[in-house]
């Protein structure tokens, strides 16, 4: 049975908020551990716990940085005054996926966290669970700012190919903070590849994007629900200066993707870039279906204490109802090309799958005159449907598309899981109709077997295939 999540965002979304929310799903910790760790990179340790936020129990997760790469810009103190002097020891944590770094009170922390420490430390106080990557001989030079590392979009991209994850995982980070870096570039008025990310290329930033990657992909969820975005009012003091809220990268990424928001009377920026990316990226509907049962909450505690609004994040999954599958509503759209190459064809379907698409493919034609043809169809959701169209004439000749809005589709509800073979184990995407059970084999993880082994693909899929 496939997977619906519901994202609640009523109350905010951030990076963190949204790995702490499927953490508390049930997200596979020892899967996120082992790519955590793997990050080819340094200045930070990572930890996981319990908080109360208004008295709920919420996960937290939390990227600690180390003094090389904290960055602190106090904007709770800039919306609600200065903070006394012993209350100000408290407001250390950071929200750590935006460039504007808030600063709230801490929350008791049931700490059971797990510590796999860089360069030789240990710290098993508390049953941490932290990942620790220790800096080498870094000086620093400035008066009151640290250093900040400087990233263009192919450093953190290796970064993210440097991490051990699926590929579907990474294919999602990259996503992800594509969507970020474009609307961190359109601010700056400067090609992305020219950019220096200081603020999204942070490696806090990288840290819960790839976290959030992996984490999702652990879940297996298939459709994603994501009604709006609610976001505050107000200030908040950024590295650039002050910037009215929601912050300008957070309304390209709303603008670009299509996504609802609500703007609420409440001070504060309960939206960051990373959080609305993370819920672009994955939306599939801004609808909920008229009835549904909830199959169990997640909920995400945020690093801000806002007096309007608690900052925490709800992931909810949910169930629609008993049946071998479900309807959806799809945007099909068609264009007929007589005059471009295989190599320009291949490139166009890859752009498309990249940039959204459900499905892409091309069926020979014949035009007028008898000329040969091929017909590209691609199947989209309505909120990638311009993005998609600009690909197709940007990258063919066509100089028309026909659109088919409203196309209403009936898919199996599958689910995705991991079968054992005499070749290891293989993941397949597992369905039911009739009552009889039916298994597809991913090729990548049939590909991987097959190499590691040495034997062919096809008796690789035809063991998983048989389960």
């Amino acid at each position: 049975m496939g997977k619906s999540l519901y994202l609640e965002a009523s109350s905010g979304i951030a990076g963190d908020m949204f790995v702490a929310a499927l953490l508390d799903l049930g997200a596979d910790r020892k899967v996120l551990e082992k790519a955590l760790d793997s990050i080819p990179a340094k200045g930070f340790t990572v930890e996981i716990s319990r908080v109360q936020k208004a008295g709920i129990d919420c996960c937290d997760f939390n990227v600690i940085l180390d003094k090389e790469h904290e960055n602190h810009d106090h904007d709770m103190a800039y919306l609600y005054g200065p903070l006394p002097v012993a209350e100000e020891h408290h407001h250390g944590e950071e929200d750590h996926d935006h460039h504007c770094h808030g600063h709230d009170g801490e929350e008791d922390h049931d700490h059971e966290h797990h510590c796999h420490c860089h360069d030789g430390e240990e710290g098993h106080d508390h049953e941490h669970h932290c990942h620790c990557h220790g800096e080498e001989g870094h000086h620093h030079d400035h008066d009151h700012h640290h250093h900040h590392e400087h990233r263009h979009l192919a450093d953190v991209e290796a970064v993210i190919d440097g991490t051990d994850m699926t590929e579907a995982a990474r294919k999602l980070a990259k996503k992800i903070f594509r969507i970020v870096a474009e609307a961190e570039s359109k601010a700056h008025n400067l090609p992305i590849e020219e950019v220096h990310f200081h603020e999204v290329g942070a490696i806090d930033s990288i840290v819960d994007i790839i976290a959030a990657a992996v984490c999702f992909e652990s879940l297996g969820i298939t459709d994603v629900i994501v009604p709006k975005l609610s976001e505050g009012t107000g200030s908040v003091r950024c590295q650039h200066g002050v910037l009215p809220v929601p912050v300008p990268a957070t309304l390209n990424i709303v603008t670009a993707c299509h996504m609802p928001l609500e703007i609420m009377e409440a001070k504060g920026e309960y939206v960051t870039p990373t959080g609305a990316a993370i819920a672009a990226a994955l939306c599939t509907s801004h609808s909920l279906p008229a009835s549904f049962t909830i199959v169990k909450t997640g909920l995400g505690a945020g690093k801000r204490d806002y007096k309007e609004r608690t900052n925490i994040l709800r992931a909810i999954l949910i169930d629609t109802g008993e049946g071998q599958g479900d309807k959806d509503e799809v945007v099909k759209l068609e264009s007929d090309i007589d005059d471009a190459s295989g190599e320009v064809l291949g490139y166009t379907m890859k752009r498309l799958m990249e940039a959204g698409a459900l499905d892409v493919h091309y069926s020979p034609v014949y035009m007028k005159k008898n000329r040969p043809a091929w017909e590209l169809t691609v199947i989209c959701k309505e909120d990638t449907k311009d993005a998609l169209e600009d690909i197709i004439f940007s990258e063919t000749t066509t100089i028309g598309i026909r659109e088919f809005t409203s196309v209403m589709r009936s898919i199996l509800r599958r689910e995705e899981v991991e079968v054992d073979t005499a070749y290891g184990k293989v993941k397949v995407k597992e369905v039911t109709i009739h009552g009889e059970k039916r298994r597809y084999p991913e090729y990548e993880s049939v590909k991987k077997r097959a190499e590691e082994k040495g034997v062919p693909f096809q008796a690789v899929f035809d063991l998983a295939k048989r389960g």
